[in-house]
């Protein structure tokens, strides 16, 4: 497994922006899904978006056209750019990983389960 460490949370207005990043250590050129979840109080963590090897990304509905998932060329780090945010993203965001290659299919189920590895989270909070 790999270790995972966020950092980049914060408070910010609505409308404002923020950018996430996860470390990723353990392993060299991690070959899988790499991705961003977050649980909201009082709700089930859910996928936002993911980046697979070969930079294919996949997003929740609701983060299209506002967030952004990138990667460096060693998969070393994984950033969340976060524009435009809304009240509703607030929420604790967690790093994950896992050697698999439907990131999508990856996206919509893993956050109910606890496979794969998942950095301690980093709280971001959006005020009206």
């Amino acid at each position: 497994q790999v270790q995972l460490v966020e950092s980049g949370g914060g408070s910010v207005q609505s409308g404002g922006s923020l950018r996430l990043a996860c470390a990723v250590s353990g392993s060299t050129n991690f070959d899988g899904c790499l991705g961003w979840f977050r649980r909201a109080l009082g709700k089930e963590r859910e996928g936002v978006a993911a980046i697979h090897t070969d930079g294919v990304t996949n997003y929740h509905d609701s983060v299209k056209g506002r967030f952004t998932i990138s990667q460096d060329n060693t998969r070393t780090t994984v950033y969340l750019q976060m524009d435009n945010l809304k009240p509703e993203d607030t929420a604790t965001y967690y790093c994950a990983a896992e050697t698999v290659t439907q990131c999508a299919r990856w996206l919509r189920v893993a956050g109910l389960t606890n496979f794969g590895s998942w950095g301690r989270g980093t709280q971001v909070t959006v005020s009206s």
